[in-house]
């Protein structure tokens, strides 16, 4: 045994080890946080959030450039954070999913907790 560790935690930290995600579990999940955690990408998500907007006004919308905001849909899409739509010439991108929403939503409650 571990100097600082002790007897009455071991079958705690086995179980631990037991139910922990495999690597590329952990891997794809840091990958997401990492997609999530840009500022640019957060502000796109957020202008996303319950709507559907075309490149061009979601860059006026977040205070950018389109050719910035096109950068930043090009990893949120292959992230599977988003989804765009095609209609005649134009593509509209809006939220893949709820998944997104609850994670940016459940994470800024926590922000804005107090304490």
């Amino acid at each position: 045994m571990q100097e600082n560790s002790c007897s009455a935690c071991l079958p705690v930290a086995q179980e631990v080890q037991r139910s922990m995600p495999d690597e590329a579990d952990i891997a794809a999940l840091a990958e997401f946080f990492r997609v999530i955690g840009s500022d640019t990408r957060l502000k796109i998500l957020l202008a996303l959030d319950g709507r559907e907007l075309c490149a061009g006004h979601l860059a006026e919308a977040v205070g950018m450039t389109p050719s910035a905001v096109s950068n930043q849909l090009k990893a949120l899409k292959q992230a599977r954070l988003i989804t765009a739509r095609r209609e005649g010439k134009m593509l509209y991108y809006s939220l893949a999913d709820c998944h997104p929403r609850e994670i940016i939503h459940l994470a800024m409650s926590h922000v804005k907790e107090e304490g």
